[in-house]
């Protein structure tokens, strides 16, 4: 390609002038203007020659405009057709093949649009240094559309050859001529056009450099011209390795003083889209770089995008943090599906070891669950971690955990506290500088379970018992309460949350909380003041302003923590140590349900016995627990997820038990998580599940049925099938999850996440039924489990369902499932 040729000379153009000049002092190429003398440039001599260079840019625009809009053309009807019975492509391929491209003809055409009137009335009183550093400004969606550049080719090649309609197309777009022109269109292939956005940065590039030779230093657009020179020649350079490959990096000179003290891989949010990068913390600067794509056997290297000297980095305070660019979460139900998938992925990994199975399958497998965890690594991170460069930029890291955002923060405030120089590195000294990040990093691979030898602990499946008792060791007295967090699927998340003590240097929380582990090997303890200052509150939805006073972190080792017995522990952070203790109880020993000796209670008790003696339709705990639940608990987030104190959960059970005379009194005073923690162990203690032992097997095998009508038929009929307290108590539950849900903007509990939470806790079957099923304690999470919540999730998004009217209808088949 002649084009891409001369683009990539353009490109070593630009880039050779930007080494060999120094900071700030453009250059130019040979230009039909270089040769005028310096004796020669007096001001009209420059505004002239400022309006030749903006004329002959803008007929380019024009040409440019067409050929973007020529592009765009044929994006509509195969956008109509993709939904039809007979689609020429997938809108999965229309996406890529015209990846960003109407967000890049939107910019040039409001460009265009304001550049035009100006060069049309062009007098000495003219600016338009602002219209460049704009368009300089929004080169990130020309990154991302260079990063798709290769597999828009790819795919665009591939369906022109399996599709004979979208060949004819791509063949010929026919591209408008000028205003002026006689032609009124020429043909071009796709190919040719999707190559226009890279030849065009260059382009505009050449003409920065033109415009500043013959704009004086003290005009008004000056300034403006340099910062887009400034943005589009580091944009160059940072694509350049990804286009031109015959440019080679270089590496690290001996006696490098500058020392790497931190690195590791996080998302970072770059033109609104996440992206893993390797960030590196040196003694004078913050890098932030990406694995570079190397063929085999090539040694690897990374890619620089952006770097801060730490004396020019800066972090936000809370007040003056500008509002959070608009982070796309993705759903919690779509996150715990996927940490299904790569559950039920690595039991099948295990089957095909133990069977001895072909390298090629599991290599296959793994891949497919390395895929999987990478998503969940992008994805699941929602705490934002920004700092800014005093000159301006601003960048948006998002975190898991509040406890990698602090170790990042105070390793670079410790840094910062000795005397540090503001500076550049030229092209050169930043190639060695990225080139020496492959041998110094310590952190190595992306931190994903598939990325862990095969004789690597799987971690620990099951429930964690965690009383955290007290701490000592504060300085002055303040409101104190911890978190507690725990890794699961590669990442942090945080589990629970004590109550806050006031005003005290020696607090004693003593509360215990129930963690669920998926394959959990650490668990963090975090020490936070709490501000009551309203005026210190965030924009940042996510942010905690709360003070982290300190944080500690152990391993969760299978040999100690798997005894019956509490195992008492300290842990020291900052000076300050945190006194608590732990035990573990594995998944399968979890699932047994036991049925109660005594029967005078409600836990552990028939349904049907506690309905009966209290003569009423639902189970009176149920009822009063659902009231407070949605009395003063319904807008609270993560309700019915997050873990509450166990103590507390165990003195309610104990009142419901006696049937004690306080219990209002009780509910009223008491935390609003240990109520709904309580009507869970309640459901969980049934001797049977609400949804029986015998009904099991076919909501498993209904829930399987892929016919809807058949599924509706089978769902519905088991539902029939169940005695009455039980189905009364399972609608009564459903409508309230319903009310939960409708919450979730406030809550952020949706129907699949309280189906995650119930499912299980309404259809696992007591120890006898469970027998045979169980084989690794990861098994019966990803398979029976999936299974379960699916079954509650079914009924969740059913229209209401009315126990009368269940019961008048008609059976359509037999009771036999």
């Amino acid at each position: 390609m002649e084009e891409e040729e001369e683009a990539i000379g353009y490109l070593d153009k630009v880039l050779e002038d930007e080494d060999d000049s120094e900071p700030g002092t453009p250059t130019s190429p040979a230009s039909p203007f270089s040769a005028s003398e310096k004796g020669e440039r007096d001001a009209g001599k420059g505004l002239e020659m400022r309006k030749l260079v903006l004329s002959g840019f803008l007929a380019s625009e024009e040409i440019y405009i067409n050929q973007l809009e020529a592009l765009l053309l044929p994006m509509k009807p195969l956008k109509a057709t993709a939904t039809t019975s007979q689609p020429v492509l997938t809108l999965q391929q229309i996406e890529t093949i015209f990846y960003k491209i109407q967000d890049i003809y939107e910019i040039h055409k409001e460009f265009y649009d304001s550049l035009c009137p100006k060069v049309q009335q062009w007098d000495s009183n003219v600016t338009m240094g602002h219209l460049f550093q704009k368009l300089a400004s929004q080169l990130g969606v020309y990154k991302a559309f260079v990063d798709n550049y290769k597999i828009a080719l790819e795919t665009a090649e591939k369906c022109s050859q399996s599709n004979y309609q979208f060949q004819k197309i791509s063949e010929e777009l026919k591209v408008k001529g000028p205003k002026d022109s006689k032609e009124s269109h020429t043909s071009v292939t796709m190919e040719a056009l999707l190559y226009k956005p890279i030849d065009r940065v260059t382009r505009s590039t050449l003409v920065l450099h033109d415009l500043l030779k013959h704009t004086p230093a003290d005009h008004p657009d000056y300034p403006l011209l340099q910062d887009a020179l400034r943005i589009s020649q580091n944009f160059l350079s940072s694509i350049n390795e990804d286009i031109d490959p015959r440019r080679t990096a270089v590496t690290t000179p001996k006696g490098e003083t500058r020392q790497l003290v931190k690195d590791g891989f996080l998302v970072e949010l770059s033109e609104g889209s996440r992206k893993l990068r390797h960030v590196f913390l040196f003694t004078d600067v913050l890098l932030c770089a990406k694995l570079k794509k190397t063929a085999v056997g090539k040694h690897q290297q990374y890619d620089c995008k952006w770097y801060v000297p730490l004396a020019d980095l800066v972090f936000p305070s809370p007040e003056e943090s500008e509002h959070c660019p608009q982070v796309h979460v993705i759903p919690d139900h779509e996150l715990e599906d996927m940490k299904m998938k790569i559950s039920a992925i690595k039991s099948e990994v295990q089957k095909e070891k133990a069977n001895k199975g072909q390298s090629r399958a599991i290599e296959r497998l793994k891949k497919k669950m390395f895929e999987n965890e990478f998503w969940l690594l992008l994805n699941s991170p929602a705490i934002p971690f920004r700092i800014h460069n005093r000159n301006g930029k601003s960048y948006l890291f998002l975190l898991s955990s509040d406890y990698e955002r602090s170790e990042w923060r105070e390793a670079i405030q410790k840094l910062q506290k000795k005397d540090l120089q503001a500076f550049v590195l030229s092209s050169v000294e930043l190639q060695v500088l990225t080139g020496s990040c492959f041998k110094l990093r310590t952190v190595h691979n992306i931190p994903v379970t598939s990325n862990k030898d095969d004789d690597e602990s799987p971690g620990l499946y099951g429930f964690l018992h965690v009383i955290v008792h007290s701490a000592k060791g504060f300085k002055q007295s303040a409101n104190l309460y911890c978190t507690l967090e725990v890794d699961s699927f590669g990442y942090f998340v945080s589990k629970a949350k004590t109550r806050v003590f006031r005003d005290t240097t020696e607090p004693q929380w003593n509360e215990e909380f129930e963690i669920e582990l998926e394959g959990s090997q650490s668990l963090r303890i975090l020490c936070y003041e709490k501000c009551y200052d309203k005026t210190k509150l965030n924009k940042d939805n996510n942010e905690i302003v709360d003070k982290i006073m300190g944080k500690g972190q152990i391993q969760l080792d299978p040999q100690a923590v798997q005894t019956k017995n509490w195992h008492m522990d300290v842990i020291e952070m900052n000076g300050i140590k945190v006194e608590f203790s732990m035990k573990f109880t594995s998944r399968d020993m979890s699932l047994k349900r036991t049925p109660s000796k005594k029967q005078t209670g409600v836990f552990g008790v028939k349904i049907s016995v506690v309905t009966k003696r209290e003569r009423s339709k639902v189970p009176y705990i149920v009822r009063q627990c659902i009231e407070e639940v949605e009395k003063r608990g319904i807008e609270e987030v993560g309700i019915y997820r997050i873990s509450g104190v166990a103590t507390d959960i165990q003195a309610l059970k104990a009142v419901f038990d006696a049937n004690n005379k306080d219990i209002l009194v009780m509910l009223s005073d008491m935390d609003i998580n240990a109520i709904a923690g309580t009507l869970k162990l309640y459901f969980r203690e049934l001797p049977e599940p609400l949804l029986t032992d015998r009904l099991y097997p076919a909501f498993m095998e209904g829930i399987a049925l892929s016919d809807p009508a058949a599924k509706e038929n089978c769902m519905m009929h088991l539902l029939r099938s169940l005695p009455d307290p039980n189905l009364i108590t399972f609608l009564f539950l459903l409508e309230h999850l319903k009310r939960v849900a409708e919450k979730e903007p406030i809550n952020k509990m949706s129907l699949h996440n309280l189906a995650t939470v119930f499912g299980p806790t309404l259809l696992r079957p007591s120890e006898g039924e469970s027998k045979g099923h169980l084989t690794l304690a990861s098994d019966i999470w990803s398979h029976d489990v999936m299974a379960q919540v699916q079954v509650l999730l079914y009924y969740l998004q059913h229209p209401p369902i009315s126990f009368t009217e269940l019961k008048r209808n008609t059976l359509y088949f037999s009771t036999d499932v």
